[in-house]
């Protein structure tokens, strides 16, 4: 079955200002809208590192019992927290590789790992540099002759 809401639970949680703590949510997947909405709102404009808590006020269809999610809750989350529902929002909407369970073929293992998103490759690996090869002819006009 085709689900677009997901539960999730905070590492620590949102604090109210009566001190109640709020960790149990749902998360709902972004539409287009969701991402292309936020971009005209002046805060992210302003300063586009900003971007993440509008978002997050939009997805997040429940935290605990507060009445709703809007970015002022969301600035009020700790660190670790804004990180988790990041993560969990790249996860949900593929924007991050998926976990695969693998078994190491040497010892037996198991464990997780990234797979890569459909395009990446690890068989041209970067190495860093961006610097030409001494050998290279920065005014070449073409192929040289051997």
């Amino acid at each position: 079955m085709f689900s677009t809401e997901y539960e999730f639970t905070l590492p620590l949680g949102y604090l109210d200002a009566e001190g109640t703590l709020h960790r149990d949510g749902v998360m709902r997947l972004a539409t287009a809208a969701d991402e292309i909405l936020p971009m005209k709102d002046p805060r992210v404009r302003a300063l586009p590192a900003y971007l993440i808590v509008v978002l997050l006020a939009r997805v997040m269809v429940r935290l605990g019992t507060l009445p709703e999610v809007n970015p002022a809750v969301v600035e009020g989350l700790f660190s670790q927290d804004l990180t988790y529902l990041q993560e969990l929002y790249n996860r949900l909407n593929g924007l991050s590789p998926p976990a695969v369970a693998v078994t190491c073929p040497h010892c037996e293992a198991g464990f997780e790992m990234e797979a890569p998103l459909p395009g990446e490759s690890a068989a041209t690996p970067w190495s860093g540099s961006t610097r030409r090869s001494p050998n290279s002819d920065a005014m070449s006009t073409g192929p040289t002759a051997s």
